[in-house]
């Protein structure tokens, strides 16, 4: 889907311009300008996605999806969490279930949909959106989040969450109960940061 929005953007830059400079007087170029800067400005967002869609697309080939119901999130920054946060979901340790991990939104960008159902003074429609909602990966490493379509078949609204627990002074990989399959399992996600 992102591939043919870029494709779409790139074509739409190129009509207009086609439009402008086959069809049109000099003087609409005031009027076209606006639509030319707008389609530049989104296939180069389009194109700047690309490279973290291929990163979800590898997670998703190593990991299944499982769908949570009620899952701990927060906007509040998180004292076991090391950089930056953007809002946490926590999710069962797979080799602890009784322990929950929180996964973290590393970057602002993309999350605002979220932070709006994520904050304690959402509105309980906004929250029930929320309420279920889909993982892939394994919380000590990565995983991709996504929210259920109104049927609640299928995922939408894609972001990655990072486990950025393990570097400043947090517990290693080992101790979390990681085995060398889970270990191999993150590399062909292409996870490679974390301690063994």
């Amino acid at each position: 889907m992102n591939a043919l929005a870029l494709l779409g953007w790139i074509a739409l830059w190129a009509a207009l311009l086609a439009i402008l400079v086959v069809f049109l007087s000099p003087g609409y170029t005031i009027l076209f300008v606006p639509f030319l800067l707008y389609s530049f400005y989104r296939a180069f967002l389009q194109l700047s996605v690309l490279p973290a869609v291929f990163r979800m697309r590898r997670v998703l080939r190593a990991y299944p999806w499982r769908l949570y119901s009620d899952a701990p999130h927060g906007l509040a920054d998180r004292p076991d969490v090391v950089g930056r946060q953007n809002g946490w979901f926590e999710f069962p340790n797979p080799a602890r279930p009784e322990e929950l991990l929180p996964v973290v939104f590393p970057r602002h960008w993309g999350v605002g949909w979220w932070n709006r159902r994520m904050a304690p003074r959402a509105k309980p429609e906004l929250k029930t959106q929320i309420g279920v909602v889909w993982f892939a990966g394994d919380p000590r490493f990565i995983g991709v989040i996504a929210a259920p379509a109104s049927d609640e078949s299928t995922p939408r609204r894609f972001r990655f969450l990072n486990q950025q627990t393990g570097s400043d002074g947090g517990r290693s990989v080992a101790e979390r109960g990681a085995t060398a399959e889970d270990i191999e399992r993150r590399h062909r996600a292409g996870v490679r940061t974390a301690r063994p």
